[in-house]
């Protein structure tokens, strides 16, 4: 997974991603589709809260598991606060996975895409912190 650390107020990564690849609130949480490449790929991400800063994952990749094994395809997200924008208070981060037709974790050690796919979300995360009218994304793409 890669993950970096949200400094904005709640779903405001959820406000982004949905603006920045026009889903319409639809699947915003999985299945986002991008390309790399001409090489096609799919992301899902997670919205979580880390008190300590002691980076602990096993919540979300027990939601990952459970699903994949109840054959859930439509994974809710966790620790959400709603839909209203509020402050939070704590450690709160971003987990995002990443897949495609041929490789079922891109940023596993030993996959193909590894590289070219962390570039692509490290520039997704550079852009979703400088930017603060979402909007405006609409006019970059």
């Amino acid at each position: 997974m890669f993950v970096f650390e949200d400094p904005k107020v709640a779903n405001a990564f959820y406000n982004f991603v949905d603006t920045k690849f026009i889903l319409d609130n639809e699947n915003v949480y999985d299945d986002v589709p991008f390309t790399i490449e001409g090489e096609q790929y799919f992301f899902s991400f997670y919205e979580v809260e880390i008190p300590d800063k002691a980076l602990n994952l096993f919540p979300v990749v027990m939601d990952v598991f459970v699903n994949a094994a109840l054959g859930n395809d439509e994974m809710d997200p966790i620790f959400s606060d709603g839909d209203n924008p509020v402050s939070r208070k704590g450690h709160w981060y971003i987990a995002i996975e990443v897949y495609s037709d041929l490789e079922k974790d891109c940023l596993h050690i030993d996959s193909l895409s590894r590289e070219r796919v962390l570039k692509y979300l490290r520039g997704l995360k550079n852009e979703y912190l400088a930017t603060q009218n979402y909007n405006e994304i609409i006019f970059k793409n």
